[in-house]
């Protein structure tokens, strides 16, 4: 190569590398300044109280502070819309839960993508919910209420925080699998929900563990099974729904984290490795207990599986029983 062609290839280069080095930068001094998380539920929720965790945690880690925004509305939709319009520079994250695959399959149209729209960054956390029928129900079992509710076709109702909930989607799936006529009684909240199925307003419903340990302990109502496919730490002498006759039922509530569609891989790995640390930590285990909650860590590229696999299921659930939100 003659000298001058060399001195072209270096000039070349010498342009090249500046606009290299500017496709890195994101990553390389990532974060210089404060992380907002939103929260697309209201405050107290088991979902808030894992993120202010998460939130401190990565806090501590990262060297900057990872503020909490919570922006309930429409079934998570409208905090989730603002992340995916937000900036892809990893300083505006989304935390969500199973919720957020379902919702597509709910509303007549949504102005984000749930999968295409986003950046998986972790799965963090799961959670069960717990069968519980109300104590004056003649049900010990899971086998004898789904008994109780062939005898007696549409007379028995279940409790949920909303329509499309993901209380009301558990629902619907057992109601699908055993077979059985039920009906839906939606509340804005799992707090009133609850406190109707203690009263015995309605019959059965599925509740967080906190609630489970509390009102069962009360007398109030009777825990017949888990949601999950194993049984909980935390009441480990419940059955599972599929120990309990319907086989392969599996429903956790699982919670995550997202970015903006297009967020730089080298940002996606960094928040990635500290959720895990966050999660991880022996002194996490105590809060996620008391809020129902177990870690349960998978990297980006399994929770993005994870999340396709469950926008499928839901969307059957979804479909079967004819569930919509205007």
């Amino acid at each position: 190569m003659s000298r001058r062609a060399i001195a072209m290839s270096l000039c070349a280069l010498g342009g090249l590398l500046p606009v290299l080095a500017g496709a890195q930068a994101p990553a390389d001094g990532y974060p210089t300044r404060a992380i907002t998380l939103v929260v697309p539920f209201a405050a107290g929720g088991f979902t808030d109280v894992v993120a202010r965790v998460i939130a401190q945690g990565m806090g501590r880690n990262l060297g900057q502070a990872v503020v909490i925004e919570n922006r309930p509305g429409a079934g998570s939709t409208l905090g989730a819309d603002m992340v995916a319009k937000a900036s892809p520079d990893g300083y505006r994250l989304l935390m969500v839960s199973t919720t957020h695959v379902i919702s597509d399959a709910l509303y007549k149209s949504l102005p984000y993508d749930p999968i295409k729209g986003f950046t998986p960054i972790a799965k963090i956390a799961e959670a069960p919910y717990v069968l519980l029928v109300n104590a004056q129900v003649p049900a010990r079992s899971v086998a004898e209420l789904v008994a109780l509710a062939r005898a007696q076709p549409g007379k028995l109702d279940y409790a949920s925080s909303g329509n499309g909930s993901s209380q009301h989607m558990m629902a619907a799936l057992f109601a699908s699998m055993a077979g059985v006529q039920v009906n839906h009684v939606p509340y804005r909240g799992s707090g009133q929900a609850a406190t109707d199925l203690a009263a015995g307003t309605v019959q059965f419903g599925f509740m967080g563990t906190p609630v489970a340990i509390q009102q069962s302990q009360a007398g109030r109502t009777r825990p017949l099974a888990v949601t999950s496919a194993k049984r909980s730490s935390q009441l480990p002498q419940v059955p599972t729904l599929d120990e309990s006759g319907l086989a392969g039922y599996d429903a956790s509530v699982w919670l995550g984290l997202l970015a903006p569609a297009g967020t730089p891989p080298a940002i996606v790995r960094r928040l990635q490795d500290e959720a895990a640390r966050v999660m991880q930590a022996p002194e996490t285990h105590d809060v996620l207990v008391a809020a129902g909650v177990e870690a349960s860590v998978l990297g980006s590229a399994d929770f993005a599986r994870l999340m396709e696999a469950d926008r499928t299921k839901w969307a059957k659930v979804v479909k079967d029983v004819g569930a919509k939100v205007d």
